[in-house]
């Protein structure tokens, strides 16, 4: 992938519910946007803006010497948000594969943000993400684990069939844990975009589920660990005493 041909977008808002102003919060300090803002430009996989819809936020983004982009408050998805950041950064269409990578992913390895481009090198691919593979039952069976199931497509590939909060698939072998990081074609964020909410995706509340309804392709690059996000005051404490090690 060239440089001029990936975008990566990071949605950032401040309206968390379980944690309030999250993007902005100290983890061995910086703010958490800036931990992911770094990790995204040291991918080398283009350029890199954070998408928000907050001007604080875009503040200490640009102060990092970060680039960001102002975007409407009442997007119902970070894929509204990336689409119009989209369409801002690149009116001249350079772009032909936009990443999303979400701004509560400050532990996420370089590698594996440059590991989703993989299965894009299949033009029948619309969509790529990643996968690790569960090694507890807790995880297994814990709803807030979306699990992705697939068709192996060799050791370290899936074709996505399903995801969903179950523990899925049912029996013996291996099951994945999904990582909400997503490289789109700009012609299938465009598509994807157009939909509208489907049956599936409103029952599981998991948004991809849209794509693959409407008989998009979504394959997944298989990675060693899942990075930590942070949802709760627990998460950020874990993702400090990590991030003070480091």
């Amino acid at each position: 992938m060239t440089e001029t041909r990936a975008l990566v977008l990071i949605p950032a808002r401040m309206a968390a519910t379980r944690l309030p102003g999250k993007p902005l919060l100290d983890i061995a300090g910086l703010p958490m946007i800036v931990h992911v803002l770094r990790r995204a430009e040291a991918a080398g996989i283009g350029r890199v803006a954070v998408a928000t819809d907050t001007k604080e936020i875009a503040a200490v983004v640009t102060a990092h010497g970060g680039e960001a982009v102002m975007t409407r408050a009442d997007h119902p998805s970070g894929s509204d948000r990336i689409y119009e950041a989209l369409c801002k950064l690149d009116p001249r269409r350079e772009a032909d594969i936009v990443v999303n990578l979400q701004g509560d992913f400050p532990t996420i390895r370089t590698d594996n943000i440059s590991d989703v481009l993989g299965p894009l090198s299949d033009p029948a691919v619309d969509i790529a993400t990643l996968a690790a593979e569960i090694h507890t039952e807790e995880e297994s069976l814990n709803p807030n684990v979306v699990k992705a199931v697939g068709s192996p497509l060799g050791p370290r590939r899936l074709r996505a069939l399903y995801f969903t909060r179950a523990t899925a698939p049912w029996g013996d072998g291996p099951r994945y844990h999904h990582i909400g990081l997503y490289a789109y074609r700009r012609a299938a964020l465009e598509r994807f975009v157009a939909l509208p909410p489907s049956a599936l995706e409103q029952q599981e509340k998991l948004e991809q589920l849209r794509a693959l309804e409407a008989g998009m392709r979504i394959d997944i690059s298989i990675v060693d660990a899942v990075p930590r996000g942070v949802d709760t005051p627990a998460d950020l404490e874990t993702v400090r005493q990590i991030l003070a090690k480091a």
